[in-house]
């Protein structure tokens, strides 16, 4: 039956775009470039005439390959060859330093003023006597260096030297027991029980969500209504 074809071609056509994009690799979408954007955009278009294709499906399929292979010919051009790197991606620019705004530079990133404002705020900088420089990196982000005097304070500022700071490893979701991480990090399932008694609690089936750190500190979530 004709529905039955279209529904098989559709799904070979999610799990063939789930394989090119697991082949080209895995980014935010603010971590982009140009070049990967209008990729994205046109796989996603042949995957959708992919899923309707039925007479010769072979035609997306090929025209999907190439855009894949294509793209990962020239994410190596750009990891060996800094000149390529820099006419494929570009280059950071510096909108602001110290007190100077640099129009040039602006018109060349394609920001006007009120736009650059913006996206100091979304950085939670409201007030340019507080930015020491500003540079526009080439994924249309933008990183902003403060003032040391407006900078936040450091435990090294304030003489202090607090302990490293440590991963933490799930051991309990949603009330069940996470063996295989629990393992990892050379527990057994009798600790973890002592772990909870201890913290008042008699299973695991009372957490919501329990985290250990590399120094055998167990942190419980119980579940909240509320």
């Amino acid at each position: 039956m004709e529905w039955i074809t279209t529904a098989l071609t559709a799904l070979f056509s999610y799990f063939y775009m789930f394989l090119i994009a697991k082949l080209m690799g895995h980014r935010q979408i603010s971590q982009l470039d140009a070049f990967d954007y209008i990729t994205g955009i046109t796989l996603g278009s042949i995957a959708a005439e992919l899923a309707t294709e039925l007479e010769n499906p072979m035609r997306p399929v090929i025209a999907m390959a190439v855009y894949g292979l294509l793209t990962l010919l020239m994410n190596q051009i750009t990891l060996r060859r800094n000149r390529s790197r820099k006419f494929i991606e570009g280059t950071p620019t510096i909108l602001f330093h110290n007190g100077k705004l640099y129009r040039q530079n602006l018109k060349k990133a394609k920001l006007d003023l009120s736009e650059f404002m913006v996206l100091c705020r979304q950085q939670g900088y409201f007030d340019l006597s507080q930015v020491y420089s500003v540079v526009f990196e080439h994924n249309g982000s933008l990183s902003i260096l403060p003032r040391e005097a407006d900078r936040p304070a450091t435990p090294k500022d304030l003489g202090q030297n607090p302990q490293q700071s440590t991963f933490f490893t799930e051991v309990i979701m949603d009330g069940r027991v996470l063996k295989e991480n629990l393992h990892r990090l050379g527990k057994e399932e009798k600790w973890l029980q002592k772990q909870l008694e201890d913290q008042g609690y008699h299973t695991p089936r009372e957490i919501f969500l329990g985290l250990c750190d590399q120094n055998d500190t167990l942190t419980l979530y119980p579940p909240c209504e509320d």
